[in-house]
């Protein structure tokens, strides 16, 4: 039986691209894998965001991290692709941080270049630290792996405040410390990310920003149109976190307006999902079958 590593590498290196959508929690990996996809990556500012209430500059740390993976994987079966920020420390706290990761059942880690307190890829005011030293994250990384399998995917920003040509150097340096899969934040144009595509050797991974509006990096570029330019994987990251908060923004006001303010008993059917809804998505029938099964129940 291929391990998951082995999976997501097939995946990653197939002539189709690989689409995967943020998860952050429970309900989300389970919505994923409800819609047929078979990995998913876990967006670590949705994770600060979600379980620490606090935007992605830095704040969490491995312990939060890892915990929510672990969570994570242990309700799906997608292939999970967790994100180690920095690997919290330098290439000796990279090398325990993947193991950590490999451990708590992920098929990826991703490890990115920026300068500790990282930001968020989209948001201004980033700085990487010398390619010398990421390299160095990235053997100690390979090296840490049980499963050879194991996909270590190496992200730089260094576009934004470096140049597409610097990312690009970057990039040919990860993949050459052993990178499985690379990954260049925050591109500004089409041409760019075919540019980095058709430079690297090693697959290539890009966000696109749907969910995200107020502040645009990245063009919205469709997956086939993203194939064509030679990109291997393509992430929505904020996709469900955007979605899920406008909902709960939407159900508050009305709850405000019309059950606080108006003193009304209102049902809306078209703000919320039903309790055999929840229920369902949750896991209830395998816990109904555990429970005939065990207790006669």
């Amino acid at each position: 039986m291929p391990s998951k590593g082995q999976e997501l590498k097939k995946l990653i290196n197939a002539p189709e691209i690989v689409i995967t959508p943020g998860v952050y929690d429970g309900f989300t990996a389970r919505l994923i894998e409800r819609a047929g996809f078979r990995t998913a990556t876990i967006s670590g500012a949705g994770t600060s965001e979600s379980r620490l209430g606090w935007a992605d500059r830095g704040i969490m740390g491995l312990e939060e991290n890892l915990a929510n993976a672990r969570r994570i994987a242990d309700c799906t079966d997608l292939l999970l692709q967790a994100d180690a920020d920095t690997g919290y420390g330098n290439a000796l706290n990279v090398y325990f941080v993947v193991k950590a990761f490999e451990k708590a059942g992920m098929a990826a880690v991703m490890i990115e270049d920026q300068v500790w307190p990282k930001r968020c890829g989209h948001m201004a005011g980033k700085s990487v630290i010398p390619a010398e030293e990421m390299v160095q994250k990235i053997k100690a990384a390979v090296d840490a792996r049980t499963d050879s399998s194991f996909v270590i995917k190496a992200r730089t920003d260094a576009a934004t405040p470096l140049g597409l040509d610097e990312a690009i150097r970057r990039l040919e340096m990860y993949a050459e410390a052993g990178a499985d899969c690379v990954f260049a934040d925050a591109l500004s144009s089409k041409a760019d990310i075919e540019k980095v595509a058709r430079s690297v050797k090693k697959p290539l991974s890009v966000n696109m920003g749907l969910g995200i509006r107020a502040r645009k990096t990245t063009p919205l570029i469709p997956p086939k149109d993203l194939e064509k330019l030679g990109v291997a994987q393509i992430s929505y990251p904020r996709l469900l976190s955007a979605a899920s908060l406008k909902g709960m923004m939407n159900a508050l006001e009305v709850f405000k307006s019309d059950v606080v303010e108006s003193n009304k008993a209102v049902d809306r059917p078209d703000l919320s999902v039903t309790f055999e809804e929840l229920n369902d998505l949750m896991g209830m029938k395998v816990l109904d079958e555990l429970e005939r099964r065990y207790t006669g129940g």
